[in-house]
């Protein structure tokens, strides 16, 4: 079989995200009929970074939950592109968006991913620096995507309190909303 180019040697996969025009009914579906919760909703974040090579700053929504040790993110992109959420036509790429990894120094494992072939979509961070990510693609297949997610003590910290608040969850308090727009 042949190898193809990969980012796996970093573990697990920590993350598989959606995209979707409705945040709030894509919680719900997952909520209702997969079980899964609870959860937190980012509304108004803020993406400073590189798209394609060239400056970008992009809103979004963002739901975060956990199954297992997984976590479940949905996007809702604000505006019309050009971003990593769009297609050419500045439609929101609804469905199957990226699988992601936490990586310790996100700078070496995106020259490694860089230098195993995949090209660069999109690099950014959001509060001040406090999250950093990237984003890469396998030349011929730009379907999914593959994200880097640096993982700081506080990128870390979220994800442990996450997974436990899904294994305790009791189906009570299944969303709790941050707006840094207020």
């Amino acid at each position: 079989m042949e190898r193809t180019q990969t980012i796996a040697g970093h573990g697990p996969i920590g993350q598989i995200a959606w995209l979707t025009e409705d945040l709030d009914r894509a919680i719900d579906q997952w909520r209702l009929l997969a079980g899964v919760g609870p959860w937190i909703v980012y509304r108004n974040v803020t993406l400073d970074g590189l798209y394609r090579g060239a400056p970008a700053t992009i809103r979004i929504d963002v739901g975060l939950a956990y199954q297992g040790e997984t976590q479940i993110e949905l996007i809702a992109p604000h505006g019309a592109g050009p971003s990593p959420y769009h297609d050419d036509d500045g439609r929101v790429r609804v469905g199957m968006h990226h699988v992601a990894w936490l990586v310790d120094d996100i700078t070496a494992a995106a020259a490694d991913a860089a230098a195993a072939g995949l090209a660069p979509v999109f690099s950014a961070e959001s509060g001040g620096g406090a999250t950093r990510v990237a984003y890469f693609e396998a030349p011929g297949e730009p379907a999914i995507l593959l994200e880097l997610i640096e993982a700081t003590p506080m990128i870390r910290e979220g994800f442990a309190a996450g997974t436990a608040a899904a294994r305790d969850w009791d189906g009570s308090n299944p969303v709790t909303i941050f707006d840094f727009a207020a």
